[in-house]
């Protein structure tokens, strides 16, 4: 259904559940992509590892809720990934009053929502890899929009792969509008920050949300600019595996990855949408928390 004139004026397209399929479609495509190609390291590793899928049910108090979806958590550990889960869910229902006050286009009389989305966060073995997080979404309330992008937490920087991965994202954004990545790198400077620390959570990337879907060509546009998104993360960050998940650590390399492994699992307890939203709509605890390190230092 695309936006209809009613008496003169516009009337914003409703039904998004089209656009929903479509983008879980495509969040879940991505996801088998990047599983692929992570195995495929482990194999270049001589590791067996492999992702492992767990369902999963929205739920409320314990109890499942009729028609509100789920997900499935992708799960691997291995010998050059400690720890990655790459999730994809699709969920939908009412956001509680309190909640719906916070949300882009909710309100308690009209707390309906909507999400599909992909969620990836990988810790890695060898402490001179970087970590990543990615994750892009599709969310509708009484407004419909994308949000997503991804960052690289080296607990030992390369000037070499920042740029690489910078390089990756700006390319996607140039794309679409040459405003974007600056724009997007600013936020998700501004957004990994540890305020109780004063340190950014590593060494940036883009982050983007309520990327506004108004009409058809609006969503097109957006999704196109979505997936050119979830590729840049693809041509990337497993080049930066590769570059260095070889190279030899000491003890004190790997003591500096624990406690900025610390520093990661504050922002994400305390600061992180995601992490919020998914307690919040009643989300699958493990898939939620999967963010968090399997090993951390606090001195």
């Amino acid at each position: 259904m695309s936006t209809a004139q009613v008496a003169g004026e516009a009337v914003a397209k409703t039904d998004w559940s089209a656009e929903t399929a479509r983008a879980r479609t495509w969040f879940e495509s991505l996801r088998d992509r990047i599983c692929a190609e992570f195995e495929a390291i482990e194999r270049e590793a001589g590791s067996d590892a492999s992702f492992t899928y767990t369902p999963w049910k929205r739920e409320h108090h314990g109890e499942p809720v009729p028609d509100g979806g789920g997900g499935v958590q992708g799960l691997m550990k291995g010998k050059v990934f400690e720890k990655v889960g790459v999730n994809v869910s699709t969920v939908g229902g009412t956001f509680s009053a309190d909640f719906a006050k916070t949300m882009n286009g909710a309100d308690p009389e009209n707390p309906a929502f909507t999400a599909t989305g992909i969620s990836l966060v990988a810790h890695m073995a060898n402490p001179h890899v970087p970590a990543v997080h990615m994750n892009t979404r599709f969310l509708t309330t009484r407004k419909a929009w994308f949000g997503g992008g991804g960052d690289l937490n080296p607990p030992i920087p390369y000037e070499e792969d920042t740029a690489d991965f910078h390089a990756s994202y700006k390319a996607a954004c140039d794309k679409h509008d040459p405003a974007y990545y600056p724009k997007f790198k600013a936020w998700a400077d501004e957004y990994f920050y540890i305020p109780h620390r004063k340190v950014h959570r590593g060494v940036g990337g883009i982050f983007y949300d309520h990327l506004e879907c108004a009409d058809d060509a609006a969503f097109e546009a957006n999704f196109a600019f979505t997936r050119d998104v979830g590729d840049a993360f693809l041509n990337v960050y497993p080049a930066l595996v590769r570059r260095r998940m070889g190279m030899d650590f000491t003890r004190e390399d790997k003591l500096k990855q624990l406690t900025w492994r610390g520093r990661y699992a504050e922002f994400n307890l305390v600061y992180d949408r995601g992490t919020l939203f998914g307690l919040k709509t009643g989300g699958n605890i493990d898939a939620i928390l999967m963010s968090l390190p399997p090993e951390a230092n606090w001195e």
